[in-house]
């Protein structure tokens, strides 16, 4: 069985397992300054399944109208799925909600387990790759909600230009938190990849698994079991790949997806700690609408 992987910016992918086409998030439409991916959701004619990693707008948003033009079947949490059918009126036929822990049969002897996951740090203070960020312990969840609403409320008012103002008005269905957030592990004749959209992960989940492939995110300040790192991103990087132990290891969600708030991660830091902690493990540089042959 050959399975093939398209990344799309930020964490969205196209993974195409012999005749079955499965989106990992569905965010491909952005703003006017992102560099394009090459793909947009109204040139989707095929998905079978679209997996959601989290609510957030640039991991759901797309989802809609994927499943609309497909009829593809959207796997999210409770909160994801309660948004795609109240607001964007998908039918629950295409909809399975889940809360981690569940196996999910798919065709073709493909079986699709839920694990629970935590989303990145978004409201501790973040660097590049090799910025080493320390503190930011023990904050209340009530101040890191607060400080996160006060950062989206600058994106919705236009403090980073009307253009993003315009898409986050027409992006965000303003999910409770990021909704509950999830990694995937997908078991196929050919292997096992695992992927999560954000960079988070309780060490106890990451520890159980052995994946042939991991695609990471890259991005912001790394959430270990409920508390930010206390170092680098290319070492919480590397201390994910220590537990999984992939052969092969690809990086997501550290391009230029929203300028001007966003700026590209060098991937340089997490490459050199990778090879010096993991040198098993192979990092894949992987550029949009790549069609990878990452198994079989």
């Amino acid at each position: 069985m050959r399975v093939t992987l398209d990344w799309l910016g930020v964490a969205t992918f196209r993974l195409t397992i012999g005749n079955l086409v499965v989106f990992l998030d569905a965010y491909l439409d952005r703003v006017p300054a992102a560099p394009p991916v090459g793909l947009t959701t109204a040139d989707v004619a095929r998905a079978d399944y679209v997996l959601v990693g989290h609510s957030h707008f640039d991991h759901l948003w797309g989802a809609e109208r994927i499943a609309a033009r497909t009829g593809a079947i959207v796997i999210g949490s409770h909160e994801t799925v309660r948004l795609l059918h109240d607001v964007d009126r998908i039918p629950e036929r295409q909809l399975i909600a889940v809360a981690g822990g569940e196996p999910i049969e798919l065709p073709d002897g493909i079986r699709v387990r839920v694990l629970p996951s935590l989303h990145s740090c978004i409201w501790a203070t973040m660097g590049g790759a090799d910025e080493a960020c320390l503190g930011d312990l023990g904050v209340a969840h009530q101040e890191r909600v607060a400080r996160v609403t006060q950062a989206m409320d600058l994106l919705h008012g236009g403090a980073l230009g009307a253009d993003v103002a315009a898409h986050m008005a027409a992006s965000d269905r303003h999910p409770r938190g990021e909704g509950g957030s999830f990694a995937y592990l997908i078991e196929t004749p050919a292997g096992s990849i695992f992927w999560k959209d954000t960079s988070g992960h309780w060490t106890g989940v990451l520890r159980e698994l052995r994946p042939d492939v991991a695609l990471l995110a890259a991005m912001g300040r790394g959430n270990v079991n409920g508390d930010p790192v206390q170092g680098t991103l290319a070492q919480f990087i590397a201390s994910e790949v220590e537990m999984l132990r992939p052969r092969r290891v690809v990086l997501c969600h550290h391009d230029d997806w929203m300028p001007p708030l966003t700026r590209p991660v060098d991937p340089g830091p997490i490459r050199h700690e990778l090879a010096r902690r993991t040198p098993e493990a192979q990092l894949v540089d992987m550029g949009y609408l790549a069609g990878y042959p990452i198994l079989g």
